[in-house]
């Protein structure tokens, strides 16, 4: 799934060659690519004929562009295998072409909305009027992200360490912390020396500080890379993929050697996922006795 880099990527894809343009025509070609928004697909298209993008944003890992004058955004979730696409507009249509928007102007290109696995979706919602940013009302649960201005350390600091789950599951908690998925959790984790596993109300102020920048470091290397590609699924507006599984640490480097001791790298299944990590700098510190 792609994580807050990648994301982020695709938002400033969108910003440049979707922001401001206005919409003529919408075709949704398979139901379940809207399945989140509430209305029927004749309804969709009707929220955006006519109305003009605005910035794109994002929050964790949702895009969405608010439509001015109206109150609500397009909002958007890539899911698994979600593409948000600038294509010309007699390009072939992909094998798993969901959603088509065409604009009124001359530029040539149309946004295509792109998902094999159908997970992701878009949906024209209501914005939060409690929200300064003006987010769509389902974001209200979604954390703000570290790279997120807005971001408030101390508080998130605060609530890590009064957590008695493995710090790994606290990572990926959007309701604590945004954006952070499988892959940079394990990058953040190896450079901060923490076992996936260690209970965060274990960790010391400095300890969960070092992670907190390691988590930053990490992701702001890779979206300056353009995120993480492991497969043709995860790509940006321009079809393009990103680079920084070539400058991986920890994950999907199971026997390899740490880039750090040497020692082979190790992987275990952790909810229904992997995690992997150095035996040797990411050591689970015995057990608290009562």
């Amino acid at each position: 799934m792609p994580e807050l880099p990648e994301v982020e990527v695709v938002r400033r894809g969108l910003d440049k060659w979707a922001s401001g343009r206005t919409v003529s025509s919408v075709q949704v070609l398979h139901p379940r690519a809207i399945r989140r928004h509430q209305g029927t697909a004749q309804d969709f298209a009707a929220q955006l004929v006519g109305r003009t993008l605005g910035p794109a944003q994002r929050r964790g890992k949702y895009l969405w562009l608010p439509l001015p004058g109206t109150g609500s955004s397009l909002l958007g979730h890539l899911g698994m295998s979600g593409q948000l696409l600038i294509q010309p507009e007699e390009a072939p249509e992909e094998t798993h072409l969901r959603v088509r928007v065409r604009f009124a102007d001359t530029l040539g290109t149309e946004l295509r909305f792109v998902d094999q696995r159908t997970f992701g979706g878009l949906a024209v919602e209501d914005a939060d009027p409690a929200d300064p940013d003006a987010a769509p009302v389902s974001l209200a649960h979604i954390a703000r992200d570290p790279l997120d201005p807005r971001f408030d350390d101390d508080a998130f600091l605060a609530a890590l360490r009064r957590r008695s789950s493995g710090v790994k599951r606290a990572l990926l908690d959007q309701s604590l912390i945004s954006g952070v998925g499988n892959i940079y959790a394990d990058e953040a984790l190896w450079r901060a020396r923490l076992h996936y596993d260690r209970p965060a109300d274990t960790l010391r102020r400095p300890q969960a500080e070092l992670l907190l920048a390691s988590a930053r470091e990490v992701m702001s290397a890779a979206l300056a890379v353009g995120g993480t590609s492991f497969d043709s699924l995860y790509v940006n507006v321009n079809g393009e993929s990103g680079y920084f599984s070539r400058s991986l640490d920890a994950y999907g480097r199971e026997g390899e050697p740490c880039n750090r001791c040497a020692t082979p790298m190790r992987r275990a299944a952790w909810m229904n996922r992997s995690s992997y990590f150095c035996p040797r700098c990411q050591k689970l510190p015995r057990p608290r006795t009562s």
